[in-house]
């Protein structure tokens, strides 16, 4: 099996997206579905599906005369993970202001809403004072402030 990698392009994000709509689909279908969306063409859509299967994101089945691809990673998997790497980027100190811009920018139903007071209910519980740097000093601002 191949290694995931993790690092995806905004255009190749668009294909996965349509891949993890469609669960196996053939590069006629991802390009049917993206020209719709964006401007290219079918090369520029079939050099971004080569891309992701060479990063192990997509997989390949021959069937006849075509090939159907698969995601290697579910679509939740792959967001969980991509946040992660995020997160375990940046100084614990800005955990909660960058959660709070997430949310700000998000279109949320009532039921988000409910999911996410409930999760902060949760985490009052084991909240702390003062999140602490985790950051190599000069790797941050917190020396400054």
């Amino acid at each position: 099996m191949n290694r995931h990698d993790f690092k995806i392009t905004a255009s190749e994000w668009e294909v996965m997206r349509t891949v993890w709509a469609q669960g196996q689909v053939t590069s006629r279908m991802i390009i049917e579905v993206l020209q719709r969306k964006k401007e290219w063409g079918a090369a520029t859509i079939k050099t971004f599906i080569g891309r992701l299967v060479k990063k192990g994101m997509l997989t390949t089945e021959k069937e006849g005369k075509k090939f159907l691809y698969s995601a290697t990673i579910g679509e939740d998997e792959f967001i969980r993970k991509t946040l992660d790497e995020i997160f375990e980027n940046i100084c614990d100190k800005d955990n909660g202001r960058t959660i709070a811009a997430l949310i700000e920018k998000s279109l949320l139903s009532h039921e988000d809403i409910d999911r996410l007071e409930r999760m902060l209910e949760m985490k009052k519980k084991e909240a702390v004072e003062e999140v602490p740097c985790s950051c190599t000093p000069g790797q941050c601002r917190c020396e400054v402030s």
